[in-house]
Formats: C-alpha cells, structure tokens, sequence
C-alpha cells in the first residue's frame, strides 16, 4: 500500500499544530497562575506593610518581625514572581542574564531573610514566657530599637552570605520546568553547603527548642500543675493566653510545609543522582513555596484581633479621615488581645 508525501505531511503538520497549540494553553495557564500570584502577593504585603505603618502607637515587638517579613514578600512579590510572567508565556527568558542572576540572587536572600526572622521570632515568644515579669517590664522602645537594630543585621548579614552569585562565582539558569530563574549551587557545593548550615542550623534548632518549651509550658499550666511562684505563675498563665505565640507558630509553620515538596523533592534527586522528568511536579514545588507569601495575611487575619483592628484602622484612615480618635482607641489596646 502507498501512502502519499502529502498525506503523510499534512498528518506530520497536523500532530505539530496539536502539540503547539497544548504548549501554548499550558504557557498561557502557567503564566495566569503566576500573575493571579504576583497580585496576590503583592497587594497583600502592602497591606501588611501599610498596616503596621500606619499605627502610631506602641508596637509588640512581633509586630516589628512581622513587618520585617512582609516588606521581604512584598519584595518577593515585585522582583521575582512578577518578572516570571512575561517568560512563563513565552517559554524563555526575554530579559538581560544580569537580571536572571539579580532574580536568582534575591530567591536566596529573601529566603534567607525570612528563616532568619522565624528564628528570631521563636526567640522573642521564648524569652516571653521564659521571663514573663522581666519581659512585660522591657517592652519600651530600648528594645524595640534593638529589635530593630536585630532586623537590620538580619537583612545585611543574610545579603552579604548571598553575595556570590552577584560576583560571578556561579551563574543563573532559567528553569522552564518551573518559569523562573534559579542559581546553579552544583559548582559552588563547598559554598552551598556552609551557606545551607549558617541559614538553617541555627534558625532550625532555635525554632523547635523555643516552640518545644512554649508548648511544654503551656500543657503544664493547662494541666494544673503546681508552680511555687503565685507571682511568676499568674504573669505566666496571662502571658501565654497571647494569641501571638500560637499565631506565630502557625506563620512557622505555614512556612515549612509550604516549602516542604521543594526541598524534599530536591533532596531526593540529589540522593538518587538523577532528576525526576516531571516539569509539572517541579512547577508546583517551586510555586507552592512561593505561594507561602501570600498566606501569612491570611493567618494572621484569622488568628490575631489586634491585626484586624489595625487593618482596620488603616482601612478607616483611607476612607474616613478618622485617625485620631481610632490612634487614641488602639494606643489602649492591651496587646494580650
């Protein structure tokens, strides 16, 4: 039987057609996705950020750590999830490899950044019910100034650790399995692996004994358990009923199983030598990850009345003109609520 050159090209040129018209509603869908993101992510930082700006009145020292991971999403949100639309869409990077680099920079850093913050949040809930007469009594601006300063070293220390990359001692690849650009850690892993103990060695130990202790505290006094000092047990008991503990250990928390499929899934291909041809599992390991910027709005939303009623304070402010009677209202506001 012979088939004819025309009909076995216009099959061939039929079967391409197909398959670029799937590549391209998978592109289109995966750069939706990426924007519906930047959008979210970003709108809601500003909230956050302009939330805590807002408020004149003292702040928890939370708050500060608080608006220190916000101001790191929102960079998120701006430099990395909305520079990956326009080549999701495509299929491959349109801009400079300067800025692929800078991109794969900042995903390390701002990461970085956030991990070190949870740490120093699982320090400051820690020293709260360690303490609880000695920490209600510092609650002034000293500390909040040196709050502030722990922040500052935060973000310098983690964007020096980082550095490298921007000094050409790796490159950046764009990944089309996941849109975005992603540093090559393979010919640094010397680096890489001292960089992986300094950001999580400390912050993870921190984390888990602070969290241990607030929760073995928290069974003791709910269990009734004796505690000699009536003083220390009283500051205790109404220290420990602040929603912020568990609100903060819920932010930790979101952010670990968030990012949990990304590493787990890169740790098993680095143990297995091979990586897993799956380019839409690498998609939402990456993208899950990165969707844990959006949540802590939500957490905190839900889980913290003193949040609700700065954002709506802020919301009033815009709207209403009515800042200083609410100013007034919320600067009595005991931060146990």
């Amino acid at each position: 039987m012979l088939i004819s050159p025309v009909s076995v090209s216009g099959v061939t040129m039929h079967g391409l057609s197909h398959l670029q018209t799937g590549s391209t509603l998978e592109a289109l869908t995966q750069a939706t996705i990426i924007l519906i993101l930047a959008v979210a992510i970003v709108i809601s930082n500003l909230i956050v950020v302009a939330t805590y700006l807002n408020f004149k009145g003292p702040h928890e020292v939370i708050n500060y750590y608080l608006l220190s991971l916000a101001v790191a999403d929102l960079l998120c949100g701006l430099f990395i999830v909305s520079v990956s639309v326009y080549p999701a869409f495509y299929g491959e990077w349109v801009y400079p490899d300067v800025v692929c680099r800078m991109v794969g920079y900042l995903e390390v850093t701002l990461w970085s950044i956030s991990v070190y913050t949870f740490m120093w949040i699982s320090v400051d809930r820690y020293l709260a019910v360690r303490k609880p007469l000695r920490y209600e009594t510092i609650q002034t601006k000293t500390r909040n100034g040196r709050c502030q300063c722990w922040m500052a070293f935060t973000w310098i220390s983690a964007a020096m650790l980082c550095c490298p990359p921007l000094l050409g001692y790796n490159k950046a690849n764009y990944s089309k399995e996941t849109n975005i650009c992603m540093l090559e850690w393979g010919n640094m892993a010397a680096y890489s692996a001292t960089l992986a103990i300094l950001v999580l060695g400390p912050s993870v130990i921190s984390i888990v004994y602070n969290y241990g202790y607030i929760f073995t505290m928290m069974r003791k006094v709910r269990s009734g358990a004796p505690i000699h000092d009536k003083e220390y047990a009283t500051a205790l008991a109404e220290n420990l009923a602040n929603p912020s503990h568990v609100m903060s250990f819920a932010l930790v928390f979101s952010f670990w199983i968030s990012w949990a499929p990304f590493i787990g899934l890169r740790l098993y291909e680095l143990i297995a030598g091979e990586a897993i041809d799956n380019p839409l599992l690498h998609f939402a390991a990456v993208w899950i990850g990165i969707l844990n910027s959006f949540w802590k709005i939500i957490i905190m939303t839900s889980m913290s009345q003193q949040f609700r009623l700065l954002v709506r304070l802020l919301f009033l402010t815009i709207c209403c003109k009515t800042k200083g009677r609410l100013q007034a209202e919320l600067i009595g506001l005991d931060p146990d609520d």
